[in-house]
């Protein structure tokens, strides 16, 4: 049996409205990782369950005064609920449950259903509680063993494994094992024979061995002198009368290591906590909560163990409900278990639930870096093709007054124009939408010259028709649901640079560019360096100086490709003109001179507030530029 369905009214930051819960989500069999960005909602959904269902772990859980939903205005509900629907049954768990349980016929099969409804309420200062099952109109009261084998297995974030782990009574490791089939409900058992055969001997020793006899002895010749005069003064070591229970809350459970780290103590507890859902004949619940489970590993265990987790429980019985902020591992877990938690809803992303085809969950199963992941935890998103954009995004962001880390947005680069496998992530099947605004960020492609097919010999062509319907076609094609497409007016993203305001920057970007690759090694720019590049700007701009603009940005562009069409130089000449940019508006100390631009990091410096606003009014009023200034602010929740 599985948790399939969750529904919350007026838990935690979950408002009912119209009777409809705050939260809905689903759950299928084996893994399922809620995700998201923090406060979205991932450790209430986990808390909701355990007041539902309990842990094996026999923690104290009740409602607190904090789970009653209560608005920004200080208005607070008096009451929440939380309904839970299990399916999925085997007939040996349904045999537990059977007065509680609803059928539906599904052809020849008939499914069993439970349908659990917890409820708390005020009453004054006092709080109560029950869980009830059925119908909502016709519940009944839900106790026994049946309510005992609802209980999940839960880890809490920054465990204390270490602690769990150590024996002592009602420790952690004793309930596990007194909860696991080998020894649930037993009396006898070979482990209790092993102990008993060696108190026996232990009880020899005092009575039979020299050393052991002579100790007893002399604690009976001190008895003698301490009695009256005829009181006896025998005495002798006896074992205590050895239970099961106190056999198994004398273990520990140790690592290997002297003095293991946090996380190999961690990986230890997890391990032990998932035999409770293995080899369970009692047709109980096997169903483990699991909150951060990054918690004290690093990142190569932290692939292992969810790698672990897929593999192990995706086909079978068990279902295990995680919450992670890892980028790592959610770019490990497969997106079909993957739940993306946003502004108190869930998303499952399983196929079916997207705007993805079945191919682009393989090919996201292989290419879904943990950069890539960052997509789930951001409040907003921007998509580019390259490292050109993804360089100098950030800088004009941060010259818009958009700093991106501000604003929680995250730059995905594809590497390629595969931006639809990405994007329909972010789009719904049903055609709902979630808040998170993503912008596309992508070339017109349309090239500003022609090809004589004999000579092969360019001649320049601007295209402007041609481009802008090529804008409007990719613009369209790329936004659906929160997902918004902004295409260049232009060839490219540098062609764009080269057309406006940033024309002279990029210009002297590409000849910086241009030394730093000849230099190879000496990756660094000199003063006399950037004097000569400067000077080769000059000298071409007297040159073009009778083009026009679209062709002087076409001898620009020009510069930075070889004979093939090709660049190596991209990611160079991005760099510098970030370099440029931000020396631009920064306070610049007198000691230093331009060279330093490449090797200090220039965010340290102080902005010079005059020259960023100066700046940012030349970019936002360009018209080749303005399809980036508006994916910027799109992505930053920004509407027109």
């Amino acid at each position: 049996m599985i948790i399939s369905e969750l529904k919350i009214y007026n838990f935690r930051r979950f408002k009912s409205k119209d009777g409809l819960p705050g939260l809905h989500i689903t759950f299928h069999k084996g893994l399922n990782a809620l995700i998201g960005e923090n406060d979205s909602g991932k450790t209430a959904v986990i808390d909701a369950l355990k007041l539902v269902l309990l842990t094996q772990s026999n923690e104290y859980i009740r409602p607190m005064d904090d789970d009653f939903y209560k608005s920004t205005h200080g208005e607070e509900c008096s009451e929440f609920k939380i309904d839970c629907r299990i399916t999925n049954f085997t007939q040996n768990e349904a045999k537990n449950f059977i007065e509680y349980l609803k059928f539906e016929k599904n052809g020849e099969k008939v499914e069993y259903i439970l349908e659990l409804h917890y409820r708390a309420w005020k009453e004054g200062h006092k709080i109560f509680q029950e869980l009830r099952v059925g119908d909502v109109d016709d519940s009944v009261s839900i106790d026994g063993k049946a309510r005992d084998l609802l209980k999940a297995v839960y880890l809490k974030p920054l465990r204390d494994a270490k602690r769990e782990m150590s024996s002592g009574r009602g420790s952690r490791i004793s309930q596990i094992l007194l909860s696991h089939p080998v020894f649930k409900g037993k009396k006898e058992h070979a482990i209790k024979d092993i102990f008993q055969e060696a108190n026996t001997q232990i009880e020899e020793y005092f009575t039979n061995d020299p050393e052991g006899k002579c100790l007893l002895q002399t604690i009976c010749n001190n008895l003698e002198l301490f009695n009256d005069r005829g009181q006896a003064s025998n005495a002798e070591f006896k074992t205590s009368d050895i239970q099961l229970k106190s056999i198994l809350e004398s273990l520990s459970l140790n690592a290997p290591e002297i003095n293991p780290g946090l996380g190999e103590l961690n990986l230890l507890f997890i391990a032990a906590e998932l035999l409770l859902l293995k080899d369970d004949n009692d047709g109980g619940m096997k169903l483990a909560l699991i909150e951060e489970l990054e918690a004290h590993l690093h990142p190569q265990a932290q692939l292992r163990l969810i790698n672990y987790l897929q593999n192990e429980y995706n086909e079978n019985d068990v279902q295990i409900i995680i919450s992670t902020h890892s980028p790592i591992l959610a770019s490990k877990i497969n997106l079909k278990n993957l739940i993306l938690m946003k502004d108190g809803a869930g998303y499952d992303l399983a196929e079916g639930k997207t705007g993805l085809q079945k191919g682009d969950y393989l090919f996201l199963q292989r290419f879904l870096d943990s950069t890539k992941a960052n997509l789930f935890f951001a409040k907003g998103i921007i998509m580019v093709e390259g490292d050109a954009e993804n360089i100098l995004i950030p800088v004009i962001a941060d010259i818009l007054g958009y700093p991106l880390e501000k604003y929680g947005i995250s730059i995905v680069n594809v590497g390629s124009t595969a931006f639809l496998r990405y994007s329909r992530i972010m789009v719904r099947e049903d055609g709902q939408t979630i808040n998170i605004p993503v912008s596309v960020i992508t070339d017109c492609d349309v090239k500003p010259y022609d090809v004589d097919p004999v000579t092969k010999r360019k001649t320049f062509n601007e295209k402007i028709i041609e481009s802008e319907q090529n804008e409007k076609e990719k613009n369209e094609k790329y936004t659906e649901g929160s997902v918004h497409g902004f295409t260049s007016p232009r060839w490219t993203l540098e062609y764009c640079i080269a057309m406006s305001s940033l024309s002279e920057d990029f210009h002297k970007a590409v000849h910086y560019g241009k030394k730093i690759l000849n230099a190879r090694e000496h990756i660094s720019l000199t003063d006399k360096k950037i004097t000569e590049a400067n000077k080769i700007v000059e000298e071409e701009k007297k040159q073009w100086h009778d083009l026009s603009q679209a062709e002087k940005a076409y001898g620009i562009y020009n510069l930075m490709l070889n004979g093939d069409g090709k660049s190596s130089l991209k990611a160079i000449v991005s760099q510098c003109l970030a370099s440029i940019l931000r020396w631009r508006i920064s306070v610049i100390p007198s000691e230093l001179s331009q060279e330093k631009m490449f090797d200090l990091d220039l965010y340290s410096l102080k902005k010079d507030e005059e020259k960023r606003l100066e700046l940012k009014t030349k970019i936002e009023e360009d018209q080749f530029l303005s399809y980036i200034v508006k994916a910027i602010k799109y992505a930053a929740g920004e509407r027109d």
